[in-house]
């Protein structure tokens, strides 16, 4: 063969060729490395050109045999979950919806194309193979988009509304929020009302249970879109989620008369005799341990997490412990082992049943219908679901007598997750669970391999009162290696999503794990099974102590700082770092090594995209936030709104804002926003006013530049250092034509007009709805021609984004923009 050739070109007096060593070296799956008999022999000191040829024109034979080695070991199964899941990305990131018949039809003609040529040998089949599933990928897509087709409210609105109460979920002391499955909406009536919101009930009232009729007087919005470009889209999972608006009730909630039209299937009463369940287990646990700690293990059993305190919840994040609040592979794993060892060891006890009966396969049974119950439980979380069909596969995989744990167990579940719901693959719960559960097998599986071809013979330690010392010690180096794999195997995905790193997490986990693997778990889960007999106290108390262990941990942890900020990645950074991971984890042979490499391009990727210099003004996509950005970061408001800024912050890696200064009330004669009057037209004298201490206030920015100096409820401003750029933020929609005049760039959302007759740029609501959020780069020039602008939605239409087109004046869908503002958009790729 031309590699054993090869090996024996390179082999000389004192070395072993593979073949002649093969019997000493157990057969791992990978060709044994060359062998040195002489220490003595002297490798050269280069390759000479010819050297480097001939090796050139043997390395495609060695790759193919590379790979014939893979396919042989059944890794090439690995990778239909990833074609799959490719498809489906590639769908969901297309600005708009390509026609439905295109995927289906090349999916069915590459599906065919493969059967018929299945049987010959060569590369046509494989080529035909992947695109066949990249296209099964879209096609699940499209139809999971199709199954929901959810509405999503267009604009906030205040209107009443009345519905049945779909579930509910507590929200902090005395606060409840409530998924609704909307019935009716009057004064104003939606004429394209969504079909389930949520909304958050903080006046004191007696909670309503799960199938109550509610109304109640609410202020209801869209789901938030990305705060910049590239960032997180809250609408696109609230749409895949059925949610179309979210709120809160002015007041308490009433009850309202049931609808009659509302028909209770057997599905339904199911579900919600399962979130009455729910709701009664998380109040029982509240109230047997108080505080945090109650919350968090609530949380743990049935995914309840917004009773968790701010401060708690924070110290989690900051720790890197937050994983341990959702229901994931580490909870539903710890619940199902405990359940299988116990329930097996019990039945070893008796040794002529344990003789007689699979009891191993008995205890698999068990512990999967305990992990069942423990999904139903949680309330159907998403990452509880992607939990439970992994923890499903390897239960179902002893009962024939195959590996539990295995990649192709990780790979099934995850063909089968894509199958149910190929829109998960798009948030970080998919992509950093099964990354991190695939890093931790693939790692364990070659330390096996090394550990196989290692002589066995025992160490001291393993012998006689030293024996105990060396397992504590595997348990703990086992603990440190699980805790680093699935550290590192998740960066990549929370540096994309969070843009942030917990430069602490693996210490403050090698601290937790312990009581969480031995105390909070197995207390959990035998209180839960004596729950019924009303013996749990005793274990939720014990539960709760474990679980106040943790959040003293999680704070003396967060007190270290190590909170490291990675900013918002290149475009291109998780796409060519995941190709990297998964070549590194999914392969077998030395093939792996060539993620490093892919894997070293996406972080110099990341290393570049933080060098390059930020924009210079960001607009929040309702225009109510505005910020200069220049060696710090100045906002038009005392307290920006956290939810958005704080994207914004992590982001950018921008420091704590910049107040602006609040000149007192000036009397120019008009009355502030919010005011009855302010709907009257402004005087001619009114005008001029307006313009005087406008344009005196922009002479005080000039030499503040950098910073907005504001007069409350009427208008902001500030001078860019940037080409000392002129910014007017207007809350009076009649002081908009005034600032036109004066700035060059006017941001008023209640504005009725499209366009500043001055030239200036004019962001009001209309146009920022369908652009979303936007940052400007002002290039160092006043001139609104040479700017550039980002937006994190113009120019896209997809179904969890067309609410922001639509018009309901005359119900119709406008995708139309200022002229001006589109050139720059299109100027800028955006």
């Amino acid at each position: 063969m031309p590699q054993q050739g090869l090996l024996r070109e390179q082999s000389g007096p004192g070395v072993v060729s593979a073949p002649a060593a093969a019997g000493s070296v157990r057969d791992t799956g990978e060709r044994p490395a060359p062998v040195l008999a002489d220490s003595r022999i002297r490798r050269p000191a280069s390759l000479s050109l010819g050297d480097v040829a001939r090796l050139m024109e043997r390395l495609p034979a060695q790759v193919r045999r590379l790979l014939e080695e893979e396919v042989a070991h059944g890794h090439a199964f690995l990778f239909v979950p990833v074609l799959v899941g490719a498809g489906a990305v590639f769908w969901f990131t297309l600005p708009r919806d390509p026609p439905a018949q295109i995927p289906l039809v090349l999916f069915v003609a590459f599906a065919i194309a493969t059967i018929v040529v299945q049987q010959r040998s060569g590369r046509l089949p494989l080529l035909l193979f992947a695109p066949a599933l990249v296209l099964a990928g879209m096609a699940l897509a499209q139809f999971e988009t199709w199954r929901h087709a959810t509405v999503i409210l267009d604009s906030p609105v205040t209107t009443t509304i009345a519905g049945e109460v779909h579930r509910r979920e507590p929200a902090g002391e005395g606060r409840w929020r409530y998924f609704i499955r909307v019935q009716q909406t009057e004064q104003p009536t939606l004429r394209r009302p969504p079909r389930d919101v949520v909304l958050l009930a903080r006046g004191k009232h007696r909670p309503f249970e799960a199938g109550a009729a509610i109304r109640g007087r609410a202020r209801l919005s869209p789901p938030s879109g990305p705060a910049l470009p590239g960032l997180n889209d809250f609408a696109f999972r609230s749409f895949h989620d059925g949610i179309g608006a979210i709120g809160f009730f002015y007041g308490a909630p009433q009850a309202a008369v049931p609808s009659q039209d509302a028909a209770l299937d057997w599905g339904r009463a199911l579900e919600r005799w399962i979130f009455s369940l729910r709701s009664m287990i998380a109040d029982r646990i509240r109230s047997v341990v108080p505080g945090d700690a109650g919350a968090f293990a609530a949380a743990i059993v049935t995914d309840e997490r917004r009773a968790i305190s701010r401060e708690t919840t924070e110290a989690l994040r900051i720790s890197g412990l937050a994983h341990i609040v959702a229901i994931s592979g580490l909870n539903m794993a710890l619940a199902a082992g405990i359940f299988f060892v116990g329930l097996r060891s019990c039945l070893c006890l008796f040794t002529g049943f344990a003789q007689a009966w699979p009891v191993k396969k008995i205890a698999a049974t068990g512990a999967l219908l305990m992990a069942t119950a423990y999904y139903l439980v949680s309330g159907f979380a998403v990452s509880a679901e992607r939990a439970y069909l992994m923890m499903a596969v390897m239960l179902i995989a002893v009962w024939f007598d195959r590996a539990a744990i295995s990649l192709r167990n990780i790979a099934l579940a995850a063909l089968i997750m894509l199958a149910m719901a190929p829109s998960e693959i798009m948030g970080p719960s998919f992509q950093m669970s099964f990354a991190a559960t695939a890093a931790l097998v693939a790692g364990y599986a070659y330390w096996s391999r090394r550990g196989a071809g290692e002589d066995s013979e025992p160490s001291i330690f393993a012998r006689g009162r030293l024996a105990p010392m060396l397992t504590g010690w595997h348990w703990m180096a086992g603990i440190f290696a699980t805790s680093l794999i699935g550290g590192l195997s998740t960066a990549i995905y929370s540096m994309e999503h969070f843009h942030r790193l917990a430069g602490y997490g693996l210490a403050a986990n090698l601290a937790v794990m312990p009581i969480i693997s031995f105390v909070v778990m197995p207390a959990g889960l035998l209180g839960m099974l004596l729950m019924p007999l009303g013996l749990d106290a005793p274990l939720l108390k014990l539960m709760g102590l474990g679980l106040e262990a943790v959040i003293a941990v999680a704070k003396h942890v967060a007190a270290w700082g190590g909170d490291v900020g990675t900013g918002r990645q290149h475009p291109w950074f998780l796409s060519i770092a995941s190709i990297g991971f998964l070549i590194l984890a999914l392969l077998r042979t030395r093939l792996r090594l060539v993620g490093v490499p892919i894997m070293a391009l996406a972080f110099a990727l990341s290393w570049q995209a933080n060098r390059l210099p930020p924009s210079d003004v960001l607009v929040s996509d309702d225009g109510a936030l505005v910020a200069l950005v220049s060696a710090g970061v100045a906002t038009n408001r005392t307290r920006p709104p956290a939810f958005i800024f704080d994207q914004w912050q992590r982001a950018l890696l921008l420091p704590e804002p910049v107040a602006p200064v609040m000149s007192p009330a000036s009397d120019i004669g008009i009355a502030a926003a919010g005011d009855p009057s302010v709907k009257a037209a402004l005087t001619d004298e009114q005008r001029d006013r307006v313009r005087s201490e406008m344009s005196s206030m922009l002479a005080l920015a000039a030499a503040d530049a950098g910073r907005f100096h504001c007069l409350p409820k009427l208008w902001c401003v500030a001078v860019a250092h940037e080409g000392g750029v002129s910014i007017v933020v207007v809350e009076d929609p009649r002081l908009a034509g005034s600032a036109c005049d004066l700035a060059a760039l006017v941001v008023a959302p209640r504005a009725r007009f499209d366009e500043c007759r001055s030239g200036a740029v004019l962001l009001n609501a209309a146009s920022l709805r369908k652009t979303g959020a936007i940052e400007i780069y002002l290039n160092g020039s006043p001139h609104p021609s040479l700017w550039r602008v980002n937006a994190a939605s113009a120019g896209t239409r997809r179904p969890w984004t067309s609410h922001r087109l639509y018009d309901w004046r005359n119900d119709s869908f406008d995708e139309t923009l200022p002229l001006a503002l589109l050139r720059m958009i299109s100027g800028s790729g955006g």
